[in-house]
């Protein structure tokens, strides 16, 4: 890909990733003028598939309280030709898997150690 100069190339790359297989995001945002593009996708599976697909070297883990729900939102960001794209899975975590919370990818945790 060349660059990002337009929303028909920003969608366009959207569309190559679901052509080459991978799922569809549940919700997809676009800044205005193409510098931001945003996926967030519904399991972790999709967000590895996404976040290889696209070369994301960035990762970052959030862990919030959301009206008496724990969350984890994890991230993954790449900048390709000046716009920043991001690949986002929002998790809820019960107070059970607080100790799986400092892992950035959960399905690495052998069951032993759950």
């Amino acid at each position: 890909m060349t660059e990002l100069a337009t929303r028909a190339q920003a969608f366009s790359l959207v569309a190559e990733g679901v052509a080459a297989g991978l799922s569809a995001p549940w919700r997809l945002y676009l800044a205005r003028g193409c510098r931001y593009l945003s996926l967030s996708v519904g399991d972790r599976a999709e967000w590895n598939a996404w976040r290889t697909h696209l070369g994301c070297p960035e990762l970052s883990v959030r862990v919030y309280d959301a009206g008496g729900e724990i969350r984890r939102s994890s991230m993954a960001e790449v900048v390709m030709d000046g716009c920043r794209i991001s690949v986002e899975l929002v998790e809820e975590i019960g107070t059970d898997d607080l100790d799986r919370l400092l892992v950035v990818d959960p399905t690495t945790v052998e069951p032993e150690e759950r």
